[in-house]
């Protein structure tokens, strides 16, 4: 893996991130809020969840103290948590733009929200970012079409046959 796949992984990551606000927009709000008894309680949990984790990592990467998980409840609104996620998309577009090729095998330690610590390579902790965002919007997809909702496709492979990655 070298930086070009890596930002090919990110653009693939912001196209489905995209796709799955853009989907939410046209849920009832009591829908979007509603608990459906998953693992972050209501489908904006799980969605602040993927916001969150992705704002942690960038922390993390740019070699800043890692904050305090976003919840849910600090940001009440569809629409806040798209402002929060397209900055830290700006700022994570950045920081993948300056992203060499020998950055990737740097090792990194990463102090966990619980406590504990482990040593990464920096490409293992972009590849568990986008891993990590896609499986809880799998999550979503499932908790959308409990509600009778069409979800829409935000697989890799949909990614390569629809979008233009420059």
């Amino acid at each position: 893996m070298n930086g070009a796949d890596v930002r090919e992984l990110f653009s693939y990551n912001a196209w489905a991130n995209r796709r799955m606000f853009e989907a939410l927009a046209a849920l009832p709000t009591e829908e979007y809020q509603r608990d459906l008894k998953c693992s972050f309680g209501s489908i904006h949990g799980t969605l602040a969840h993927i916001v969150g984790a992705e704002q942690l990592w960038l922390a993390r990467w740019r070699g800043h103290q890692s904050p305090a998980l976003l919840k849910a409840s600090e940001v009440p609104s569809l629409g806040g948590l798209r402002e929060v996620w397209e900055g830290v998309e700006a700022e994570r577009g950045a920081y993948l733009r300056g992203l060499t090729d020998d950055a990737l095998g740097t090792r990194i330690t990463v102090k966990t929200t619980g406590g504990g610590e482990f040593v990464h390579t920096l490409q293992q902790t972009l590849q568990h970012t986008v891993d990590h965002s896609s499986y809880h919007r799998g999550q979503i997809v499932t908790l959308l079409r409990q509600l009778g909702v069409k979800p829409p496709s935000t697989g890799l492979m949909a990614f390569h046959r629809t979008a233009q990655p420059s």
